[in-house]
């Protein structure tokens, strides 16, 4: 039987203390405008500084999050899979590259192959072929690259 163990940091702490210190400055200011005139104005700047306060709580509790709960784009969570066919006089690569088409570079050199792309996207594959290769055919369409290498 497994059993799950909690350990307390001191981080987990922070979830509880911010929003209560919020909530006490939020009552302080509701109490100090109540008392000093019963005017219009004076709810209308507690409430601003209710707002700017849960704004501002939200924004410390992401960042007091651990590294491991905090969000990571799609494109770090996932590794990069290409399908890579090989003949004995060509080789056909095919990845998921993203980024528009005028953004996609490819380029071959010494038996790696380079690819640049939108959004910061850049991956060496190494072929690994014995003889000299070049670039035959190069489509990219709907986010799907497809290269054609063959002996030259």
């Amino acid at each position: 039987m497994a059993r799950y163990k909690r350990e307390y940091s001191a981080n987990r702490s922070v979830g509880f203390v911010i929003p209560l210190l919020a909530l006490i400055f939020v009552a302080v200011l509701f109490v100090l405008a109540s008392r000093a005139q019963q005017s219009g104005a004076s709810f209308i700047l507690v409430s601003a500084a209710a707002g700017l306060v849960i704004y501002w709580v939200r924004e410390l509790y992401k960042m007091s999050r651990p590294e491991d709960q905090k969000a990571v784009p799609e494109s770090e969570k996932r590794d990069w899979i290409y399908d890579l066919i090989k003949n004995d006089n060509e080789m056909v690569f095919v990845a998921e590259v993203p980024g528009p088409e005028d953004q996609i570079n490819v380029r071959l050199t010494s038996g790696v192959l380079r690819i640049t792309g939108g959004q910061n996207f850049a991956k060496d594959v190494q072929l690994g072929f014995s003889a000299e290769m070049g670039i035959s055919d190069y489509k990219y369409r709907n986010g799907v690259l497809t290269i054609r290498l063959q002996k030259i």
